[in-house]
């Protein structure tokens, strides 16, 4: 079919209106990206501050419970993870990258996979896979939204888990690479073994004042590993959320230079046109003075 100069001039509006999107979308993009780091950030110095804690606990009383030992959670029958996926679109391999790590690991792993998918889009990819899907739990559209999301995965995790204390708890996520790239990543949350003990309590102090651990320390302990797997899955829940917008942003990004270079093309070959149809208007006039002008 052959382009018009009205065809054309329809094609470049559409194109630069959608240029216009495009670039927005951008801009919210970048936005969030940044907004969802400083949150990881923040969350830093009271992670450490309860790190600290648990490894004055871990040195002063070292628990036989509630810590769990990890040397049962081969034979396990049930694993239980939480993945975080997204629930929009033009995130380019975002999800599919994520679910293949995710279904990789756990089938090197015994037991029958109890999965909580943050997110249609992975939950969709999910649904042919040899694991049980919990309910479905959706995507916080803001910071705000994540520590309401991580009560109601604790809340039904616990609640499944009730008799499962040597069961192990994954989560699996993206995390950001770079600002416009990002990698898939897994962690064992549960059980907390003898190497996570280990590790906690060789924190020392930060100063020379001795701490005191205040009430009792079974009961202080409880409360620390409740915030150290409330920490877990915000910073995986907000580095998901990061690493998704930086998806966006590079989708986004390609868009933009495609909608671009076809606009490009679409104004040369305009003008190309409108020239054409100058040049044929001036041929005219000419002819038609010299027909007039001979006798």
């Amino acid at each position: 079919m052959t382009d018009t100069t009205a065809s054309l001039l329809r094609r470049i509006k559409s194109g630069s209106d959608l240029q216009s999107v495009v670039r927005a979308m951008k801009a919210i993009a970048a936005s969030r990206i940044t907004q969802y780091e400083v949150a990881v950030r923040a969350l830093e110095d009271y992670a450490r501050t309860v790190d600290l804690g648990l490894g004055l606990c871990l040195r002063e009383n070292p628990p036989q419970a509630p810590v769990a030992t990890a040397t049962r959670h081969a034979d396990a029958a049930v694993i239980g993870a939480v993945i975080f996926g997204s629930d929009q679109g033009l995130v380019g391999q975002f999800n599919q990258v994520l679910a293949d790590h995710a279904l990789e690991t756990l089938a090197a792993l015994p037991g029958k996979a109890e999965v909580w998918a943050v997110g249609e889009r992975v939950r969709v990819l999910l649904a042919d896979a040899d694991v049980t899907l919990m309910p479905p739990l959706a995507v916080p559209s803001s910071v705000n939204a994540i520590a309401p999301l991580v009560g109601q995965i604790e809340l039904e995790s616990q609640t499944r888990q009730v008799d499962r204390d040597d069961a192990p708890f994954y989560i699996f996520h993206n995390r950001p690479a770079s600002h416009t790239s990002y990698e898939p990543f897994a962690q064992r949350l549960l059980p907390l073994d003898a190497q996570w003990h280990a590790r906690h309590a060789a924190i020392g102090w930060p100063n020379g004042n001795l701490p005191e651990v205040m009430g009792g320390g079974s009961t202080t302990l409880r409360a620390l590993i409740g915030e150290y797997l409330f920490i877990s899955l915000f910073r995986a829940c907000a580095e998901s959320l990061a690493s998704e917008n930086a998806s966006r942003l590079a989708a986004m990004q390609r868009a933009d230079k495609n909608i671009e270079e076809l606009l490009e093309s679409d104004r040369a070959t305009f003008h190309r046109l409108r020239q054409d149809g100058i040049d044929e208007e001036l041929f005219d006039v000419v002819a038609g003075y010299e027909a007039l002008g001979k006798p």
